[in-house]
């Protein structure tokens, strides 16, 4: 339960992080963050710690009795606006390419991929997000130091610059708290309009 994610938000209320109710609880009892309920009041620790759990409510037991589960949280100071480019990494380059190999087509855990320079780094290639694919470990050994075309391989997508926003890429859909919906409105939005280009 401590490992649940938790919606961080901005003092404007815009989503910037996910971070563990561990983490949440830490920075509430610190007076960092307030907790935010589903009618968008918010808490201090002791206020959220003195109301009674809704029925069915996850929550932790205490020395003091159960407490309810935060799912969304407000920094009481930081007020950046969240990033609006995606980091070149290794997790976003395997989120872009949807832990694809871009040779073989398959999907695969992400213990089992590779990055892989299309423009091999011996040849001058760079590590961008142009040049750069998710494929799978036989591919990139089969691969080696070649291009594509040396190699015999095609790739089933061209590598590209993503233009969803990092919150875009909060967990996965399937790990998003119903409570977590009205404060990523306007991320869902933007995806709508503006698909994963790859």
């Amino acid at each position: 339960m401590l490992n649940l994610g938790v919606l961080v938000l901005n003092r404007s209320y815009l989503p910037i992080h996910v971070t563990t109710v561990r983490r949440a609880f830490a920075l509430v009892y610190q007076d960092a963050a307030h907790i935010v309920d589903t009618e968008y009041r918010s808490y201090a620790f002791d206020e959220w710690f003195s109301q009674d759990p809704q029925p069915g409510s996850d929550t932790i037991g205490t020395s003091r009795g159960p407490i309810s589960i935060p799912r969304v949280i407000v920094l009481r100071s930081y007020d950046r606006m969240p990033r609006r480019h995606v980091r070149f990494s290794r997790a976003n380059v395997f989120a872009r390419d949807d832990h694809t190999c871009q040779y073989c087509g398959e999907r695969f855990p992400k213990g089992d991929l590779n990055l892989d320079h299309v423009v091999p780094r011996s040849h001058g290639g760079r590590s961008t997000w142009e040049n750069v694919v998710t494929s799978c470990v036989e591919c990139n050994r089969r691969k080696g130091g070649r291009t594509p075309e040396q190699a015999g391989f095609r790739l089933n997508r061209q590598p590209a610059r993503p233009r969803w926003t990092p919150l875009a890429s909060l967990p996965l859909a399937s790990h998003r708290h119903d409570a977590w919906r009205p404060f990523l409105r306007v991320v869902d939005r933007s995806e709508a309009r503006e698909p994963i280009a790859v």
